[in-house]
């Protein structure tokens, strides 16, 4: 299915890049998008991507922060995080879905990965 990976303890102000790789369908075919929980918390959207990374859209929270893309020639999706803070602390999540264009909505991704655990200390 997905396999994110990525994820890690860093200080805050540094950066990490996330990876979710897909073997298993075709992937240029999918939306993906990239969800985030953090302790206690429900699952908020990060950031989509439209099958042909044409059309992108963060949540506000990371805008100008973080920057979603793909290679759709090797089944990648990535999440660049630049100037991390606490409040990122959270297990990142990629998703997968066929019938959008992009999406901030879990229900319309099918596919998802484990997760990554990603954690900023002050």
């Amino acid at each position: 299915q997905l396999v994110e990976s990525g994820g890690g303890l860093v200080q805050a102000g540094d950066s990490l890049r996330l990876s979710c790789k897909t073997s298993d369908f075709t992937f240029h075919n999918y939306a993906t998008g990239w969800f985030r929980q953090a302790p206690g918390k429900e699952r908020e959207f990060v950031a989509t991507i439209s099958r042909n990374g044409a059309t992108r859209y963060e949540a506000d929270s990371v805008k100008g922060r973080f920057t979603i893309s793909r290679d759709n020639t090797k089944n990648e999706l990535y999440l660049q995080m630049n100037s991390l803070k606490p409040e990122d602390t959270a297990d990142y999540y990629c998703a997968a879905g066929l019938h959008v264009w992009t999406s901030k909505l879990e229900s319309e991704y099918e596919y998802w990965g484990q997760g990554t655990q990603v954690t900023v200390s002050t």
